[in-house]
């Protein structure tokens, strides 16, 4: 069985099996990297393992913001968190994701 996806002239093949579920979870990793912060994030950690406070202070943004969003990446398997004495360092669970978000930020510069 196909369906439309994506628009005119696109089609990809959409099974009931198994296959649906890999757009079930492209669906989930997307709807997590659906806020700019977060982008920012996956971004930032591309370059390598981060800590909060690191992620604040190259973002601006304040450090509770950006633990609820570290939250929702580690949640949904995008970023992983391990101890460094006091802290936690955040890396990139798959690298792949950089690429999705690298590929889309450069995607949306095209349209200005």
């Amino acid at each position: 069985m196909r369906h439309p996806v994506g628009g005119i002239g696109y089609r990809y093949p959409v099974s009931s099996g198994s296959g649906y579920d890999a757009y079930e979870g492209a669906s989930e990793l997307l709807r997590a990297l659906s806020a700019p912060i977060r982008l920012a994030i996956v971004s930032e950690l591309a370059g390598g393992e981060r800590c909060v406070h690191e992620l604040v202070e190259q973002l601006g943004v304040a450090q509770p913001l950006v633990s609820q969003h570290l939250r929702v990446l580690r949640g949904a398997g995008v970023v992983r968190g391990s101890r460094r004495g006091r802290e936690i360092a955040y890396t990139l669970v798959d690298e792949h994701v950089a690429h999705i978000v690298a590929d889309a930020v450069s995607h949306a510069g095209e349209g200005s």
